[in-house]
């Protein structure tokens, strides 16, 4: 089974391999982010990858290991994934997920919208998740009996 573009942007992401997530979005993405203290616009690859991601939110002294992935269907015309990272650094270890949404035409992402939930201690964050529970805060509660 061929990984979705959302499980490819995570590992990639994770990996820091800057040429696959370059090469996952198209010549023109209109890229929107949100992380706790900011947020973040971008039209091309070179400004998402190399302006945003691998500059701001994934540090050079940072390594990431990606936890958990879990795809979450449709929207419309938008697909979700949801990925949960474990982020080294000298500070130490720590836990970060993000729930993307995108678009996807002639094979790559054209619209892609992320959020971030920002870096907490491990030892704060509690156990991992199974993929069953990633990104359970974008679910929508069940109706009141």
């Amino acid at each position: 089974m061929t990984a979705s573009l959302g499980e490819q942007w995570a590992a990639a992401y994770a990996a820091k391999d800057r040429d696959a997530l370059a090469g996952l979005l198209a010549d023109e993405v209109d890229f929107r982010g949100m992380t706790p203290g900011r947020h973040w616009q971008a039209r091309t690859p070179v400004e998402v990858v190399d302006e945003i991601v691998l500059r701001y939110w994934l540090e050079p002294s940072e390594t990431a290991e990606l936890v958990s992935v879990a795809t979450g269907g449709q929207v419309g015309d938008r697909e979700h994934v949801a990925y949960r990272f474990r982020i080294r650094n000298p500070d130490g270890t720590f836990i970060a997920e993000q729930q993307a949404y995108y678009v996807v035409t002639d094979g790559r992402i054209d619209w892609l919208r992320i959020m971030c939930s920002g870096a907490s201690p491990e030892t704060v964050a509690g156990p991992m998740p199974d993929a069953d529970d990633i990104g359970r805060a974008c679910a929508v509660p069940p109706a009141a009996p």
